[in-house]
């Protein structure tokens, strides 16, 4: 059976799809395999799918083999997640528009991915003062301390700052890049990349060998807030980089923190402005730190639900299991076959026979009343 990661790498190089697209349909057919072999009449069902996009995915489908396709593509690039893979981050996988293929280097924490190690950004200008440098020091100091993992840009000045502070300190860091894994940039920070793989990750969205761009930095800072509680931006003029980053982590409803600033300083406007927006003050490491201990506590089971089920099922099996998984939560005593009918849009004979299927293999069991919950 061809992996489920072959149909999102095969999907996400589909001209018209982006990782929006590709969420609603693993959302609407349970799975990127699924939505592979619909009929071009059902992808229109999908919101945001027309007939131009739906006669795009018909075109590749007949030309690329997703197995094979998988096969290449991890020759260059053999390590990577997909939102189908279990080791997905977690906190990524949360917001509306996670990277369909995310690469990474370096030494991975499985306690980052599934968030009981919460990892914090720490962004800024590229510029910074000695007040923001030292500051920037001070806090990501003080975090590491606490048992927070330190995620930044590799970007001069501040993300310099911060990744090697870090590294200093003993804690773990990783690094979002606009280029692929393997490049370096910039070329003055290659030998903190080094350490940065070593003390912890490099992440991108893009392939092997791809060069940075402009035009993939203000993206790349999506991914940056995305896989973070919340956002330090220590220090940032009115058009920058972190603000950007700032925007997304607000969007996502991740906390958002600054660093105070002179308004003498013009480095420091855009953090003004962030904190007329609602963002909090950083006023100190120990109310900051006393702030971000009041963060809520993550709710597991329902965050990590599409995780748990295995992706060597078959697509109706792994919407049925997902479609239980998730609604046994609010139903303690088992969840009735006409719910699952219900969620998975399938046919009762065909829930019933997966069903069965399923309690063979030790994935769920039986309950009294035809009502079923997963291992």
């Amino acid at each position: 059976m061809v992996e489920e990661r072959a149909f999102w790498l095969a999907m996400s190089g589909i001209d018209g799809i982006g990782p929006i697209s590709l969420r609603r349909l693993h959302k609407h057919f349970g799975s990127l395999t699924a939505a592979w072999e619909a009929y071009p009449a059902d992808l229109l069902e999908v919101e945001g799918i027309g007939l131009q996009t739906a006669d795009a995915i018909a075109k590749a489908r007949r030309h690329i083999q997703p197995a094979e396709l998988l096969q290449q593509h991890e020759q260059a690039n053999p390590t990577f997640w997909t939102p189908g893979d279990r080791d997905y981050p977690r906190l990524l996988l949360e917001v509306p528009d996670p990277p369909p293929m995310l690469y990474y280097r370096g030494t991975v924490e499985p306690q980052e991915l599934s968030g009981v190690t919460p990892m914090i950004a720490i962004v800024g200008t590229r510029n910074p003062s000695d007040y923001g440098r030292r500051w920037t020091r001070r806090i990501t100091t003080t975090l590491v301390k606490h048992g927070f993992t330190i995620v930044s840009g590799l970007a001069e000045g501040i993300d310099t700052e911060v990744h090697q502070s870090c590294i200093e300190a003993g804690g773990r860091t990783i690094a979002v890049l606009g280029c692929g894994t393997d490049v370096v940039y910039p070329w003055s920070n290659r030998e903190l990349y080094k350490k940065v793989m070593k003390h912890g990750l490099v992440v991108s969205e893009h392939a092997a060998g791809i060069q940075p761009d402009r035009m993939f930095f203000p993206r790349r800072n999506r991914v940056i807030a995305g896989l973070c509680r919340a956002t330090l931006v220590m220090e940032a003029p009115a058009k920058s980089g972190g603000l950007i980053t700032a925007h997304y982590a607000n969007e996502y409803g991740r906390d958002v923190y600054v660093l105070p600033g002179s308004l003498d300083n013009p480095k420091a406007i855009g953090c003004l402005n962030l904190v007329e927006q609602g963002a909090h003050l950083i006023l100190g490491e120990d109310k900051l730190i006393e702030k971000l201990g009041m963060l809520p506590q993550l709710d597991r089971p329902a965050a990590t639900a599409q995780q748990a089920i295995p992706l060597n099922l078959p697509p109706d099996m792994q919407q049925i299991l997902l479609a239980l998984t998730e609604s046994q939560f609010s139903n303690p005593e088992g969840v009735p076959l006409d719910l699952l009918v219900q969620k998975t849009g399938l046919a009762p004979g065909t829930v019933l026979g997966s069903l069965t299927t399923l309690e063979m293999q030790d994935l769920i069991t039986t309950l009294p009343g035809m009502r079923y919950r997963s291992m």
